[in-house]
Parts: C-alpha cells; sequence; structure tokens
C-alpha cells in the first residue's frame, strides 16, 4: 500500500508537497518497483495487456476496432479501391517490424525498407498498381523470421487465410504477441548484467523518496529496535546479567534476526518495513510455506515416531503420507479453513493407509488403540504450545537463519533432525529467502547501517 508513504502512522510532521511533486515521486517509485521485479524474480515476464472482460474500456475497444476494420474493408471494396487506411497499416508494419531487428540483421532490414518503400507503395496505390495481397504474403514471410519458435504455429495459421482484411487483422494481433516476446528475450538477456546498476538505481530512487519524505524509514527504524529488545530479552532470561550486550546483538545478526522476524509477521495489524515493503508479498508467501512445512514436518515426525521401525523404509510410503498432508493442508491459509476438522481427517485418512501398508507387507494391523493415539496426537499438532509443534518451528526457524548466515560462503546448513521428509522443500525456501535477503541487504546497506549504529550505541558517534 503506497499510500502508507504518504501518511505514516507517527509523532513525525507531515511534510507538504505538490501535486507536482507527488507525481514525480510516484513514478519513480513504479520504476524502481519495475526494476526490483525484473532481478528478484526469475520467472517475470512481459504480459499482453488485457481489459477486463465486459469492462467499459473493453467494450470501447471493440467497438473502434469493428468500425476500423470495416472501415478498410469498406475501402478495399470501393472500385477503384481506396488504400489510404490500407498504407497507414503497411507503415505501422513496417515500424513494428524494423523494430525487432538487431544491429545484425543488416540485409533483413534492406530487405524490409525496399519492399515496404511506403513513397513506391503511394504510387503505386494512385495509379491502381498497388498488390496488398503480395505484401501481405511477404509481411508474414518476415515474420516467420523474426519471430520465436513458439509462434510457428501462429505464422502457419497466417499463411492459410486468403482474405485480406481478416489477414491484416491477424497479422497485428501476432506482432503484438512478439513484441511481447522480444520483451521477455530482453529481459532474460539484460538481467546478469543488471545487478549493479539496478542496486545504484533503487538506492538512488529510495534516497530522493527520503528526501521527500523524512519519516520514510520509521517503520524500517521500529522493525530493528523491536528485533534488538527481542534479543536483549532472550539473552536476559537465558543468562546470567552481564555489563555489554551478548555476541547476537552485532549489527549483523540483529539484522539476520530481523529478517526471520518478517517470516512471523502479523500483516493484518503491523505495518511493514518500508525497506522491504515492495517485497511483502513474497515474503508473506514463504512464512506460509514455512507454516505448512512446520505441520507438514510434525504431522510426520509424530507418525513415524508412533508407528515405529514397522513402516521405516518402506518404499513410497514417506511421498503417499506428505502427499494426504499437502492435500489437507492446500487451503490452510484461506479464511474458511478449520484446522481442527482438517487435522481430524488427517488422522483417519494416515491411520487407514497406515493399516493398508502394513497389511501389504505382512505386519500385523493396527489395534483401535494405537490408531486412537495416532489420531489423538495428530490432532493435537494444530495447537501452537504442542511440544511437536514447537520444536518443528524451533528447528526450521533455525534452519532459515543458518541459512542466511551461511549464504555469505556458500556452505549449505546442516539439516536438523525430523526435517529430512522436507528436505527438497525447506532448502528452496532457505534459497528463495537467502537470495531476497541478500539483495535487500545490497540495495539499502547504507540506511541499514545508519540505523543500527543508532539504535544499538544510542545514537553515539562511531
Amino acid at each position: 500500500d503506497s499510500r502508507r508513504f504518504f501518511f505514516p502512522l507517527t509523532a513525525s510532521p507531515p511534510r507538504f508537497v505538490s501535486a507536482e511533486e507527488l507525481m514525480e515521486t510516484a513514478k519513480g517509485m513504479t520504476n524502481m518497483a519495475l526494476a526490483h521485479e525484473i532481478m528478484v524474480n526469475q520467472s517475470f515476464k512481459v504480459k499482453p495487456a488485457e481489459l477486463p472482460e465486459g469492462s467499459l474500456q473493453h467494450r470501447f475497444k471493440e467497438i473502434m476496432h469493428k468500425a476500423f476494420w470495416d472501415c478498410l474493408e469498406d475501402q478495399l471494396k470501393e472500385d477503384p479501391p481506396t488504400y489510404s487506411h490500407a498504407i497507414k497499416l503497411l507503415a505501422e508494419i513496417k515500424e513494428t517490424l524494423l523494430s525487432f531487428l538487431l544491429p545484425g540483421h543488416g540485409r533483413l532490414r534492406s530487405r524490409i525498407e525496399e519492399v515496404l518503400d511506403l513513397p513506391l507503395i503511394q504510387q503505386q496505390a494512385e495509379n491502381g498498381a498497388l498488390d496488398i495481397s503480395q505484401l501481405s504474403q511477404f509481411i508474414v514471410g518476415m515474420m516467420g523470421s523474426l519471430c520465436a519458435p513458439c509462434r510457428d504455429e501462429d505464422i502457419k495459421k497466417l499463411k492459410e487465410i486468403s482474405d485480406i482484411v481478416p489477414l491484416l487483422k491477424q497479422i497485428f494481433s501476432l506482432l503484438d504477441l512478439m513484441k511481447v516476446d522480444m520483451a521477455n528475450f530482453a529481459v532474460s538477456s539484460i538481467r546478469p548484467h543488471l545487478m549493479q546498476q539496478s542496486v545504484e538505481y533503487e538506492r538512488s530512487k529510495f534516497q530522493q523518496f527520503l528526501e521527500k519524505q523524512p519519516n520514510a524509514l520509521d517503520y524500517t527504524e521500529k522493525w530493528l529496535e523491536d528485533t534488538v529488545r527481542c534479543l536483549r530479552e532472550a539473552g536476559a532470561d537465558g543468562s546470567s546479567a552481564a555489563s555489554s550486550d551478548p555476541p547476537s546483538l552485532l549489527p549483523l545478526n540483529v539484522h539476520n534476526h530481523a529478517y526471520l522476524r518478517l517470516l512471523r509477521w502479523d500483516h493484518l495489524s503491523d505495518p511493514f518495513p518500508e525497506t522491504v515493503l515492495m517485497d511483502q508479498n513474497r515474503f508473506q508467501e514463504m512464512q506460509q510455506e514455512a507454516e505448512r512445512l512446520v505441520l507438514l514436518s510434525s504431522v510426520l515426525l509424530v507418525v513415524y515416531t508412533t508407528t515405529g521401525e514397522a513402516i521405516s523404509g518402506l518404499p513410497g510410503l514417506m511421498e503417499t503420507l506428505k502427499h494426504t498432508v499437502n492435500v489437507m493442508l492446500a487451503d490452510m491459509h484461506a479464511p474458511s479453513f478449520s484446522a481442527h476438522e482438517a487435522f481430524a481427517t488427517i488422522g483417519e485418512k494416515l491411520c487407514v493407509e497406515l493399516s493398508q501398508c502394513l497389511s501389504q507387507h505382512g505386519y500385523s494391523p493396527f489395534s483401535p488403540d494405537r490408531k486412537s493415539i495416532l489420531r489423538g496426537q495428530i490432532s493435537a499438532i494444530v495447537q501452537p504450545d504442542n511440544p511437536v509443534h514447537k520444536l518443528m518451528d524451533s528447528r526450521i526457524q533455525s534452519y532459515l537463519l543458518v541459512s542466511l548466515e551461511s549464504s555469505q560462503n556458500k556452505t549449505p546448513p546442516h539439516l536438523p533432525g525430523g526435517l529430512a521428509p522436507v528436505s527438497k522443500e525447506l532448502k528452496e525456501l532457505a534459497d528463495r529467502f537467502s537470495r531476497l535477503v541478500n539483495y535487500n541487504k545490497v540495495v539499502f546497506s547504507p540506511f541499514y547501517q545508519k540505523l543500527l549504529h543508532k539504535i544499538l550505541t544510542g545514537g553515539e558517534s562511531p
């Protein structure tokens, strides 16, 4: 919510700005968000602009397009034909084709300039010698040479259209898609070279924004202050009083713990820190994934601990149990999700699957008492203070923290006990978390250094 930048809930006096300054700042933040998205989202793709179906804009666009193509058809049916609309289309097509060319495409550029020579086309139209159909076939052939392989089938369909107006209409539709393809190709090509420029660009844009909104780091400062307070309280609880701060209050450790707190954030009531605001959705998705892995690993630990060696090492059982639990937890963050009902169902389903598996491998089936005990233990996992729940949550949080600390020297962290069944998912989560955090650290390091020094030293000079 970008409005929070302009109306921060702090005691700082507001600084009034002109509408022009506001628009300029908003544009800068939009550009910064786009550059940031390209860098942190490896699957980022430009998508065709689509108006909402049934909207006034969509309806208006349809009416205008139909009027244009109807007018073109009427002009070409006149005797003699009128080519004013057609020549405008050819000029636009020529410009688009030339925009697709790379510096080494000299021969293609010369060929396009030669065939789509607009003064010559205008002269041919005036003398009744213009062959639109032949030019259209040349255009389709050139598009086939320049398009991505995924568009080959579309080019093939174009070659099957004989009527000139429907052909031109489909040519324009495909050219729009080719523009998107070229944009995505450009993004993938420049991404490796963007890192340093993007860091400097984001940092400078945020600095400009900070100059216009001096209190734009208030929530970031509070986030770091709360982290320091939590670490000091934890140190006081776990050790005797000491005159100096424990090692955990080194700036780097504080910073890593602060990022870890973002995976426990109350997004409904607590404002998100400004420096990570563009990634709030990503942190929330990772938070939800971490919560799912806590529950999944807890259930599997209870099952294997309760059932014993009988099921240890049975092929395919672990994946079957994981699939069952994952299906039940798929909507765990939906408002309608009932954790108690879901875990009761999980207990019932796993008891059935375990009984079937034990029977298939010649073991005695589950007794009613063992089923009842297992169902009860699984249902209890839903409580945050459940010992197994707390243990798995603590181990996953520790693994993510160590992943941050070890990401600098590329050494993979040791996997804590009980997490082997979710190791693949946990490692993927840790990689995503570390990449996002490390990029954020690099971009905002000057701001973080000042804030952490101020918080940890009480504002004293270095």
